[in-house]
């Protein structure tokens, strides 16, 4: 997970809200919502962070609090997220995500700025991720599950071919490494970001710590 700073809202979804009856169910331009969600996450699963695009069948729109239980926030922009569809359809232990979470609640949201997500979780070397809240980790697995063995492998196989190409390099200064979490974390770039990057990132200021 990492930190989601949200931008304006489209305006089809400033419009319909001022609309007498107005529910996302009704809500006509979903398309503007999905393309919106997708950008200002640069591409990624709201929890995961897989991939994910602006179609129907390529995400699901997320109200992190659920419609059921918090009607009021429907089409409260700040509630709305963009997340994965990839376990629709797995059985219970192989769904993540929004797929997983349903209504459930979660005591984080990643477009909180303080404290930010990243600062709350971390990983191990084997892809799991972890937090030293006890509440918050709890979620990660019973509510998200992003321990997952599929989650869990992509992201060790994220942070391995990193290391490799770290081997290849021989030895990294400081600013070289501070460049590459720039690079990872999206701060020298715009547009999309490589999938479970948060990974990398964590492990490459772990290392920075102890130089």
């Amino acid at each position: 997970m990492r930190t989601i700073i949200k931008g304006p809202e489209p305006h089809s979804l400033t419009q319909h809200r001022l609309t007498p009856g107005a529910s996302y169910d009704n809500y006509p331009d979903k398309d503007a919502l999905r393309a919106s969600l997708v950008s200002e996450q640069r591409g990624l699963c709201c929890y995961c962070l897989s991939r994910i695009q602006p179609q129907n069948r390529a995400m699901r729109v997320e109200h992190w609090h659920c419609q059921d239980n918090y009607p009021a926030e429907q089409l409260y922009y700040r509630n709305i997220l963009g997340a994965c569809s990839r376990s629709e359809g797995q059985p219970w232990k192989h769904q993540h995500c929004d797929v997983r979470k349903r209504n459930s609640d979660l005591s984080r949201n990643p477009a909180d700025l303080i404290p930010r997500v990243e600062e709350l979780v971390g990983f191990h070397g084997d892809g799991r991720i972890f937090s030293n809240n006890p509440t918050f980790d709890l979620e990660l697995n019973a509510v998200l599950n992003l321990n997952e063995a599929f989650l869990k492998n992509r992201r060790k196989a994220v942070l391995d071919a990193f290391k490799d190409t770290l081997v290849k390099r021989g030895h990294l200064s400081r600013a070289t490494l501070l460049k590459l979490v720039q690079d990872w974390n999206g701060e020298s770039h715009t547009g999309e970001l490589r999938e479970f990057c948060q990974i990398v990132v964590y492990w490459i200021r772990k290392r920075l710590a102890r130089a």
